[in-house]
């Protein structure tokens, strides 16, 4: 798996600090102390024993590292390195200056000298502690390693999951609102085709009507968010289209700001409200009610909605509406807004609180 851009910054500026360090340290010992002189073979010395470490570096980085982190082979991944670290010890225990027979510097042959009679039946210890260091320096570098290969993982495994709830969550909407639309609309076309029996002259009327919902539907529908101006023209065709059907037995009232800020709303949610009230609330035998009123308050819209109850519903139950916007509210808000829905024996009302987009 290709490593990050971040990644990588990390470990150039790590190993280049490492590298300069040496460097820097002889400058400022020969600046401080104009008897020494600035040796490169010092540095190169240094060097070379930074150039292991950062062999088994890389080896570990590239090949070892993703065996635990992206494949999951624990028991290949720690065997190998285990094997590493064994012959990494051997060969630091192998090339020590002791164990090659290199001779001290001259600055330290009267210290040799002084301990040569207590340490002359002593051999040289197997393990020393420059070794034990070194080793423990090695499974600092390896595990750093792991550390920050396992962070970016972790954030990469993030951000994959957010992207996979986005898509989610986006697809989910879609087809919510794709259930909602033929719901709205097979109402709609069965009030019409009841009108251009009763009146055909009111049902010219609504057909146009319907063509502004329509327009609405299909240009705005599948959208977040709509203005909140174009969503309350929608409620105010859908009431007048449904009025044109109705006697003067069914009362509608419909409270709607005549100005409104320039705030988003999602789309086709209150209109479902309204929708049910005149599928369940209206009676042709007796009178019936249906009220609706919207407010805007700082970026919140208060919603309400009652209507009496009728004996028998106009509609068959098909429940898709009110289910489909419960769903549609908890993905784009969450616990963000509130709904409330009374289902006494002679009224139906709603109460939707929900912050403006």
């Amino acid at each position: 798996m290709k490593q990050s851009r971040q990644e990588n910054i990390i470990y150039f500026v790590v190993w280049g600090l490492l590298f300069a360090a040496p460097l820097l340290s002889l400058y400022l010992r020969t600046a401080h102390d104009t008897s020494l002189v600035f040796d490169w073979t010092e540095v190169f010395i240094v060097w070379r024993k930074f150039a292991l470490f950062l062999a088994l570096f890389l080896v570990h980085n590239f090949l070892l590292a993703p065996l635990l982190i992206h494949q999951h082979k624990r028991t290949l991944y720690f065997s190998i390195v285990a094997v590493i670290l064994v012959t990494f010890a051997l060969y630091q225990c192998s090339s020590r200056p002791d164990r090659l027979g290199h001779k001290p510097p001259m600055e330290r042959v009267e210290h040799h000298r002084m301990h040569r009679v207590k340490d002359a039946h002593r051999p040289p210890p197997i393990v020393g502690e420059p070794d034990i260091m070194a080793i423990v320096v090695l499974i600092l570098i390896l595990g750093a390693n792991l550390g920050i290969k396992g962070y970016f993982r972790s954030r990469d495994d993030r951000r994959r999951l957010a992207e996979l709830e986005r898509n989610n969550l986006e697809q989910q909407l879609e087809y919510l609102r794709y259930q909602i639309n033929p719901h709205f609309f097979m109402n709609t076309l069965n009030n019409i085709h009841a009108l251009v029996e009763i009146d055909p002259e009111k049902a010219k009327d609504t057909i146009l009507e319907l063509s502004k919902m329509m327009r609405f539907v299909l240009y705005e529908g599948n959208k977040q968010g709509v203005p909140l101006s174009r969503e309350i023209d929608f409620i105010r065709h859908y009431t007048t289209l449904m009025q044109l059907r109705f006697t003067d037995k069914v009362h509608i009232t419909l409270d709607l700001p005549t100005e409104v800020p320039d705030r988003q709303i999602p789309p086709l949610v209150l209109i479902v409200f309204i929708e049910n009230a005149f599928k369940h609330g209206v009676s042709y035998q007796r009178e019936s009610f249906i009220e609706a009123k919207v407010v805007v308050r700082n970026d919140e819209l208060l919603f309400t909605c009652r209507n009496s109850k009728a004996d028998a519903t106009n509609e068959e139950k098909g429940g898709l509406g009110l289910d489909n916007v419960r769903k549609r509210l908890n993905l784009l808000y969450g616990n963000r807004y509130a709904l409330s829905i009374h289902n006494d024996a002679a009224i139906y009302s709603v109460e939707l609180n929900i912050p403006l987009l």
